[in-house]
């Protein structure tokens, strides 16, 4: 396969696992935000941006942090290369880039939501077409992939794109985590509180894991269950665990259908002997935030690996 083909297909699923995870960031804050006074409604808004990545975007153009724009800047608005819109219209670039390496039910499905997705952002999305607008855009991510499951061949096209997507997962539950500790609470005299509760019910909303995690725990929302059960707990396919494992095997069956290990495959058994055996307790002793930010930046390590391993730039 080309290199270029094969960063088509890497980057047109990180790209879609973005779009899928900054909906449910932004379905998260709407819930919070309409629990909230005025003030508060506006700090949950500007943790929101800050979670996407966006804030220094944002406040070059905004400097209040009402709902309204908050979710068009991060839906649509032109002037933010990052937007829901520009990330689905890049899923759909490199999906025409990768093109003879995809099924037709694969390219028809990224097709037709960005037709469908395109023309809800066409203009301003108001508060009564916000959870639509969100809808459309999990929808879509659910028929792509289920598209990818069910048309296309175990190739290395096929583990190329799982592979964006578990490097985009990954990233993502981790820095949704990192935010939480350090922005979404406004005063350390909030731990323990309602407040501090229904955040944390944010971060599993966030991760779509609310239920799952309730199941488990007979509806109990315990901060550090939820840091266990996002980093550590290989049930839940969005824990960094559970991604880091999927990632692994990705890579592994990469190296097989190559006929050579890279870069990527060592810095990948690097990253599972540092999970292996570890405790939430061992989490917290080294630093959450430590932990977080190591794996962040082992993330992104081995997705440069992978470029170089398999020649995306050539």
């Amino acid at each position: 396969m080309l290199g270029r083909t094969a960063n088509g297909l890497f980057w047109m699923f990180r790209y879609l696992e973005r779009a899928e995870n900054t909906a449910r960031l932004l379905d998260a804050g709407l819930r919070m935000s309409l629990t909230r006074d005025l003030v508060t409604a506006e700090e949950e808004w500007r943790s929101v941006i800050q979670t996407a990545g966006q804030r220094p975007a944002y406040e070059t153009y905004n400097e209040t942090y009402t709902g309204v724009q908050a979710w068009n800047f991060i839906l649509r608005d032109p002037k933010n290369p990052m937007s829901v819109r520009a990330m689905l219209e890049n899923v759909r670039t490199n999906a025409r880039v990768a093109r003879n390496a995809i099924s037709g039910e694969v390219w028809e499905s990224v097709n037709e939501s960005w037709m469908q997705i395109e023309s809800a952002l066409a203009k301003p999305v108001g508060q009564g077409q916000l959870g639509d607008v969100l809808g459309m855009v999990r929808r879509a991510g659910t028929l792509v992939h289920g598209a990818l499951g069910d048309s296309m061949l175990r190739d290395a096209g096929f583990h190329f794109a799982r592979a964006g997507m578990f490097v985009e997962r990954t990233d993502s539950t981790a820095r949704i985590l990192d935010i939480k500790y350090y922005l979404l609470l406004p005063s350390l005299s909030y731990v323990g509180s309602s407040l501090d509760a229904g955040q944390w019910d944010t971060v599993l909303r966030s991760v779509s894991g609310d239920r799952a995690f309730r199941w488990l725990n007979a509806g109990n929302i315990d901060a550090k269950g939820i840091v266990e059960f996002l980093t550590l707990d290989a049930r839940f396919p969005r824990s960094i665990a559970f991604c880091q494992s999927a990632l692994r095997d990705e890579l592994a069956a990469l190296a097989r259908l190559h006929r050579n290990e890279g870069r990527s495959n060592e810095l990948m058994r690097q990253a599972d002997m540092r999970l292996t055996d570890k405790t939430v307790d061992d989490v917290f002793d080294v630093g959450l935030h430590q932990f977080l930010v190591d794996t962040m930046n082992t993330n992104a390590a081995i997705a440069e690996a992978i470029a170089e391993d398999y020649r995306f730039h050539a």
